[in-house]
Formats: C-alpha cells, structure tokens, sequence
C-alpha cells in the first residue's frame, strides 16, 4: 500500500479520533488510528451493496475500531476471489465497514457512516472499469480500472 502513503492532499488535518454509526444508531464505532487509505470504489458489490454508483472507504487498522452494537455480516467473494465480509446494522440495514482478508488487520470504514463526512478524503477510485457513465469521479483523484499495484 505504498502507493497510498502520501496524505499531504488532505485539505484540512485528520482529526486524532472520529466516529460514526448505522441509522438508527444501534451501531456505532469511534476509531482512534489515523487512516491508511481513503477512496471510492466501483465494483459490482460496493455499488449494489451502497444503492448508488460505487461505494466510498476509510480504511483504518482494526486495532483502533472500538465498536458497540451488534452487527450482521454477509461474505461473498470478490472479483479475486477473496471471501469480503460486509458489516451491516440488522435493524436499519445500514453499512457499516468490511474486511478483506486480503488486507489484514484493517477495517473499511464506510464514508457514509461517518459523524463528521469531512474525515474522509478520497484517495483514489478503484475498479473504475466498473464506473457507471453518470457517476463522476472527484477531480485529480488518481484513477485506476482494478486494484492499484501493491494492494
């Protein structure tokens, strides 16, 4: 994940801590490590699990998640063939995070259950191949048609 070492495009500095949550406010985490990596992704499963064009990821070493409130998970394999495991709240049916074995020991917060949306800060769009036409991608955000190399 070298290729994502460079944060100094952040607008604004993180914050040391931040949190968020589902909905109805059954699930909520506050997380206490700064992110590795920030982006939106357009691949099949993101888009249909996020009702939109793609889904946008805050990943965060798992270590520093404190979550309360129970979650419920559903895994299916990614395009690699990696078994994803997304968390979502079972009574609003909100998103919450996933995980990648692929990627151990970090957790993929989602953008959208954040308190304060400015934390994140997008990074990249992956598997933009994917991208519906009408999905837009942030200006001088690099692109990438599958995963960057070294993730």
């Amino acid at each position: 994940m070298a290729a994502f070492d460079d944060l100094s495009r952040r607008s604004q500095p993180l914050p040391t801590s931040f949190s968020g949550g589902c909905l109805c406010g059954a699930v909520r985490y506050v997380c206490d490590g700064e992110p590795v990596m920030a982006g939106h992704c357009h691949c099949e499963d993101c888009r249909r699990s996020s009702g939109s064009g793609h889904s946008s990821h805050l990943a965060v070493p798992e270590a520093s998640v404190t979550l309360t409130g129970a979650v419920t998970a559903y895994v299916r394999p990614a395009d690699s063939g990696n078994p994803v495991t997304r968390a979502f709240c079972p009574t609003c049916g909100a998103p919450v995070y996933s995980s990648n074995p692929a990627m151990p020991g970090l957790l993929f917060l989602r953008a959208s259950s954040l308190d304060d949306l400015e934390v994140f800060q997008p990074q990249m769009h992956v598997f933009a191949m994917r991208a519906a036409s009408w999905d837009t991608r942030s200006p001088g955000v690099p692109v990438f048609d599958r995963l960057p190399p070294g993730m």
